[in-house]
Order: structure tokens, then C-alpha cells, then sequence
């Protein structure tokens, strides 16, 4: 009888599973820490920014408020005045609540101006931060899925070049939504000193 001889059927052992090959190796170990940890204060500074631009935009919305509320309640008292004053000395003294509302409405104007700058520089920021959390979760992502294979040098240096290349696009200076807010209020304030002048000399 000729010897059979069966061939033991070779096992190639499992490649490790790319976080256990992180978890062995002390600098991808250490990156990965690092970037969760990163990860983490972006989308604390994103909440923050959040945050920051609703308690920007309520501002804005009071200051609206407080400039019809203000032109609203001088008109009305303003009126009322004219009714029992003389038709000849309320109208020589109309520069006084005309130069009042006028200071005011600058003022208020001034003051949404700059709330709305504000808020478009922090609008600009939480988008940065966007952006920032975009590139560091596709880095953690790889790192997750190639394990040692990461290449540390090539990935890292790749990320802060995509930090550092990225340039606002500078567009053409138009007209924003903004000018046209300023734009309205000077024209409303403009009519309320026209108004203010009829109430006072009819």
C-alpha cells in the first residue's frame, strides 16, 4: 500500500484589525488621541460660534424694535404737542426733536451697522471651523481604516498644507443685504425729520 501523504492545508494568519494595530503602536496611538481630542474642542468652538451669532442676531431684532418703538412714540407725542401749542412757536422749535431724532437714528443705525459686521465676521469663523472639523475627520478616518499603513509624515503634513493653502476667495464688493438694512433706516429716519416738520408747521 503506497503511503498516502496529505497535504496540511496552509492557514495564513488575519491581518490585525487596523485599530488594534493603532492601539499597539505608540505614535498612531498618540495621533489619534490627539485628533479625537481636536475634534472635540471643534465642535465645542462651533457650539460656541453657534451660540454667539443667535445671541448677535437677537440684538439686532431689539435694536429694530427699539428704533420703530422710538420714532413711533415721538411722533405720537410730538403730535399730541402740536395740538395744544401755537402753530407759530412749535414750528421755530421744531430743529430740537428734529436734531433728537436725528442723533438717534444715527446712533441706531450705527449700532446695527456694527451688530451686522459682527455677525458676518462670526458667520466667516464657524464656517472656518467647518472646514477644520471636515479635514481633521477625513485624517481620522483614514487613519481608522489603513492602521500602521497611515503614513504619518505624508498625512499630517498634507493637513496642515490644506490648513494653510486654504485662502478666502475674495469676492467682488457688492451690494449685501446689510447695506440694504442701512440703506432703509436712513431713508425711514430721513422721512420721520419730514414728517416731524409737517406735524410741527401745519
Amino acid at each position: 500500500m503506497a503511503d498516502q501523504s496529505s497535504n496540511p492545508s496552509i492557514i495564513l494568519p488575519k491581518p490585525p484589525h487596523p485599530l488594534h494595530q493603532i492601539a499597539e503602536t505608540p505614535t498612531h496611538r498618540l495621533l489619534l488621541k490627539q485628533w479625537l481630542k481636536e475634534e472635540e474642542l471643534i465642535l465645542n468652538r462651533i457650539s460656541f460660534k453657534e451660540t454667539q451669532i443667535d445671541s448677535v442676531r437677537k440684538e439686532i431684532t431689539q435694536l429694530y424694535i427699539f428704533f420703530f418703538l422710538f420714532h413711533s412714540i415721538s411722533l405720537l407725542l410730538l403730535f399730541n404737542s402740536s395740538s395744544r401749542d401755537s402753530p407759530v412757536g412749535a414750528c421755530h422749535r421744531s430743529w430740537i426733536p428734529s436734531l433728537c431724532s436725528l442723533l438717534c437714528s444715527m446712533g441706531i443705525i450705527w449700532a446695527v451697522r456694527y451688530k451686522t459686521d459682527v455677525e458676518g465676521h462670526l458667520e466667516k469663523l464657524l464656517e472656518r471651523e467647518k472646514e477644520d472639523g471636515k479635514l481633521l475627520g477625513k485624517c481620522v478616518e483614514e487613519l481608522k481604516k489603513k492602521g500602521v499603513e497611515f503614513d504619518l509624515l505624508k498625512e499630517v503634513d498634507a493637513l496642515r498644507r490644506a490648513k494653510s493653502l486654504r485662502v478666502e476667495a475674495k469676492a467682488v464688493r457688492k451690494w449685501s443685504a446689510r447695506d440694504f438694512v442701512t440703506l432703509f433706516f436712513f431713508t425711514v429716519s430721513c422721512l420721520v425729520l419730514g414728517l416731524t416738520r409737517v406735524i410741527l408747521c401745519s
